[in-house]
């Protein structure tokens, strides 16, 4: 069962995020819940929307010079657009100088009407933060709305008594908007208190203290750990002292400290030698006022440098000998990673935490602790992942699929379980492969599990064989599911069709009703007319293939018994070898050892057709291809004679 993550109290969360114009977001506006992990396709947007809530509310980001450049706005667009496509640059309007609508306005308007970008093109992301503390609503006083939690949308009833009921809390919106300034030739951003530029006048700023109340912490991708202990800006020591308000006053006193040693002074060592000839080398060319004298230092001697190339040390093994914190083991560097992901949340829960690929360089174990701990301990938190591991530890209602929408703006896609698929047997049984599915591409949805375990070895096996013919479904980029019976295969295939999945499916002769319900959701059926796999390839192989695989066996006692000599009488034994071992890979392992052409046909074919579906040929590839090899679809893709 999923760990149970009560609130322990009413801690801020971000509740609302709309985006405009930003990376590969045309625009888009996203619900979002107490904790979410965020997942979809390569490239479909998850990333961006954490920058982007660390556009906005992210106390360090606009420190940057400049926090955004031409990359940052979408397809690049970020000048004027003459009519006749060239770009004008001389009549820019400033954003200070006109307030424009809120992004929910400009989202809407662009779903709507599909519209180009603003004469102007402007980077906007606005999020709502919901449930502010004490200290929040103190400070934010001005510019503090309502959030209704059951309605997802900010109360603007009249009624001031309708915001007495517990769903109902303060909230805060901020704007971030980010442009191209043509007088300076160069990019800005700002953050506003959205209600500043919704109700006219001067635009009010949302500044780096506003932003540490909010306690916003974007924590990238970590890779191998080995950015943790070092003081460069947003490390994880780097996040924990701004959590804890420590401000180091160590730079100016290891600056001087480290002004007055020179490398190598010594002598004896021959450097200093060396440079002083370089330096009465240069003297003939330059004027004596200038200076000169070469000498080696440790660093640049800027706080910049010094935050790069600082890191911890710590001990190896039992002796004094301590070395730089990334050359330790794997293990270590796990672990340490843990303990100071969990200080961080530890140390302030009222904090939205966003964090990229938890899974990265971390085993299964700790990737699942990593994610308790930070659930437990911050008031929100807002993962990507591309790890089962990690989505097993989200309800279905906190997983946002993200997915491209018909005009392709950024839209959340919600996750319906089929009707005979109960929520207690997806938590049992169906979770681990359902997370594989959510974070694949295409789906292959087989009958049972001897389907599920032995087609994906056929194309593995007939792609290391004939590689110009055959695919192994990993290259396809599809997953393969158990649906567990024949009769949950539409449902699911219908599942993971409407999160904009590209189904098939794997199965045995189907009554007509069956098998529309199922052609209805899926783009292919490979359906075969035999009564299990096991006829299938049974009556497709060779006597040769099964004498040889009933050679490598460890019968079991009770086949042995019954077939003394199962080599001989290898189809009948095997027959009943497969029926004992189903779903423990016995079937898989006969095909894995099967040459070309003792793969039954129809399974070579399955293979082919899956192929084609997945990367149709191009027309000139179907002309050149030779007629033997070009799989006919149609009835035959169902199994038809």
């Amino acid at each position: 069962m999923l760990p149970n993550y009560e609130n322990l109290g009413a801690f801020m969360r971000a509740c609302r995020i709309g985006v405009s114009h930003f990376r590969g977001i045309k625009a888009a506006t996203l619900l979002l819940p107490k904790h979410a992990v965020l997942i979809g396709d390569n490239n479909t947007g998850k990333t961006t929307i954490l920058e982007a809530l660390d556009l906005a509310l992210g106390p360090d980001r606009l420190n940057r010079f400049t926090p955004i450049d031409e990359h940052d706005f979408f397809q690049g667009q970020y000048l004027t657009k003459k009519p006749d496509g060239e770009d004008e640059t001389e009549e820019v309007e400033v954003v200070e100088e006109q307030p424009v609508e809120t992004v929910q306005g400009a989202v809407e308007v662009a779903q709507a009407t599909d519209a180009e970008p603003a004469e102007t093109p402007r980077i906007e992301v606005e999020v709502a933060i919901a449930d502010l503390s004490e200290e929040q609503k103190a400070r934010f006083g001005d510019y503090v709305e309502f959030w209704d939690a059951e309605a997802d949308k900010f109360y603007d009833d009249p009624n001031p008594e309708g915001v007495d009921p517990n769903h109902i809390t303060e909230a805060l919106r901020v704007t971030f908007h980010g442009w191209y300034d043509a007088d300076e030739d160069d990019f800005q951003g700002k953050t506003y208190f959205a209600r500043s530029l919704n109700e006219g006048g001067t635009p009010v700023e949302f500044r780096k203290k506003d932003k540490q109340i909010c306690g916003f912490l974007y924590l990238r991708s970590l890779r191998t750990g080995s950015r943790a202990l070092s003081l460069e800006r947003g490390s994880l020591l780097d996040i924990i002292l701004r959590l804890k308000e420590v401000r180091p006053q160590m730079w100016e006193d290891t600056i001087d400290k480290l002004a007055d040693f020179t490398v190598a002074a010594d002598p004896e060592l021959g450097i200093s030698g060396i440079l002083e000839s370089i330096n009465t080398a240069l003297k003939k060319y330059v004027p004596k006022e200038w200076g000169v004298e070469p000498h080696l230092k440790v660093s640049n001697l800027t706080r910049e440098h010094l935050r790069k190339v600082i890191t911890a040390f710590i001990a190896t093994g039992e002796g004094n000998h301590a070395a730089p914190f990334y050359r330790q083991g794997t293990g270590t560097i796990n672990m340490l990673v843990l303990a100071m992901l969990s200080q961080i949340a530890a140390d302030k829960q009222n904090v939205i935490f966003a964090m990229e690929e938890p899974e990265t360089a971390i085993p299964p174990y700790a990737q699942k602790r990593i994610v308790h701990e930070i659930r437990s301990l911050a008031s929100q938190a807002i993962f990507t992942s591309h790890s089962p591991y990690v989505l097993e530890e989200f309800a279905l209602d906190e997983t946002v699929v993200l997915g491209r929408n018909k005009v392709g703006e950024l839209c959340r896609q919600s996750i319906t379980l089929p009707a005979n698929l109960k929520l207690k047997t997806y938590r049992q049984d169906f979770r681990t492969r359902f997370c594989e599915g959510l974070l694949s591409r295409r789906v292959l949805v087989a009958e049972g599990e001897t389907e599920t375990t032995a087609f994906p070895v056929v194309c593995r096996r007939l792609a290391e064989l004939n590689p110009a013919s055959y695919k192994s479904l990993e290259v396809l980029g599809v997953c393969t599911l158990n649906a567990g019976s024949d009769s949950k295969i539409a449902g699911i295939a219908k599942l993971f069709g409407d999160l904009g999945k590209s189904t098939f499916a794997l199965c045995d002769k189907q009554d007509a009703a069956d098998q529309a319900a199922i052609e209805a959701e899926v783009e292919l059926l490979l359906m075969h007319e035999k009564k299990g796999i096991e006829a299938l390839v049974l009556e497709g192989t060779t006597d040769a293939a099964l004498q040889r695989f009933a050679a490598t066996l460890e019968w079991p006692p009770h086949l042995t018994q019954k077939y003394p000599d199962p080599i001989a009488d290898a189809r009948n034994a095997l027959s009943e070898y497969f029926a004992w071992a189903k779903g423990n890979w016995g079937l898989a392992d006969f095909l894995a050892q099967c040459t070309e052409a003792e793969i039954p046909e129809w399974l070579r074919e399955a293979c082919q057709k899956l192929m084609q579906v997945c990367e149709p040929a191009s027309a000139e590839e179907e002309a050149d291809a030779p007629a033997d090899e070009k799989p006919e679809f149609g009835a035959a893709a169902n199994g038809a004679d």
